[in-house]
């Protein structure tokens, strides 16, 4: 399985989330599985990347088709609630990016 995901023809849009995980990661793992779902089932959604190393320090990308849709992602109440225990809890700090993405190349 690929952990790369399947993308269109650019333009299109990437949300970049770096953090590092505090000390408290208690409910994280699932918490997100579920805003994964979540994700999937919003317009404009195309895909996730994501990877955390041993230190906790992750980066996630998530990739949209409009700025509206990232707008509906960010205000989802789920996700919203998700953010608030990030801040409260899991996430020593973060930081979050969103791009336009012009261009693509790959290798196989």
């Amino acid at each position: 399985m690929s952990r790369f995901s399947k993308m269109p023809e650019p333009p299109y849009y990437a949300v970049i989330f770096a953090n590092q995980a505090s000390k408290t990661p208690e409910g994280y793992a699932e918490m997100a599985a579920a805003m994964g779902e979540i994700a999937k089932t919003l317009p404009g959604y195309i895909g996730i990347e994501s990877t955390r190393d041993a230190d906790g320090f992750a980066i996630t990308v998530s990739y949209w088709e409009s700025e509206e849709a990232i707008k509906g992602w960010r205000e989802h109440a789920k996700h919203a609630i998700a953010q608030q225990i990030g801040k409260e809890r899991w996430y020593e700090d973060y930081i979050l990016r969103v791009a336009r993405v012009e261009r693509q190349y790959s290798f196989k």
